[in-house]
């Protein structure tokens, strides 16, 4: 069992990568707890049941048109320092600044 944790432990515009598909991506929205429906996390929540209390995270992901939704304890920070590419980071960032995007607006 994961430990929950109530506040996000990465910020909008961090830059992060999926510790079991590998692919990085930038945060751009958390909710605090999973607010998807039953049916979408039966069916995506994979074999180590996400928990439902703790973030879940919008990211947009690197070098494709895809965005996903991902339970916290899915993420670690990326280290690598290097920007990302999307078709929507401008539309949701102003500037990549020390290896972090800045927000347009905060959501939520």
């Amino acid at each position: 069992m994961h430990a929950v944790s109530h506040t996000a432990s990465f910020r909008l515009g961090q830059i992060v990568r999926h510790k079991e598909h590998g692919y990085r991506g930038v945060v751009y929205d958390v909710d605090p707890a999973y607010q998807g429906s039953e049916d979408w996390y039966d069916r995506n929540s994979g074999t180590a049941s996400a928990s439902r209390e703790a973030p879940w995270y919008y990211v947009i992901v690197d070098e494709e048109d895809a965005e996903t939704y991902v339970p916290e304890q899915n993420l670690e920070a990326d280290e690598t320092g290097e920007p990302v590419w999307h078709p929507e980071l401008d539309e949701l960032f102003l500037d990549f600044r020390d290896g972090v995007y800045v927000p347009r607006q905060l959501a939520n």
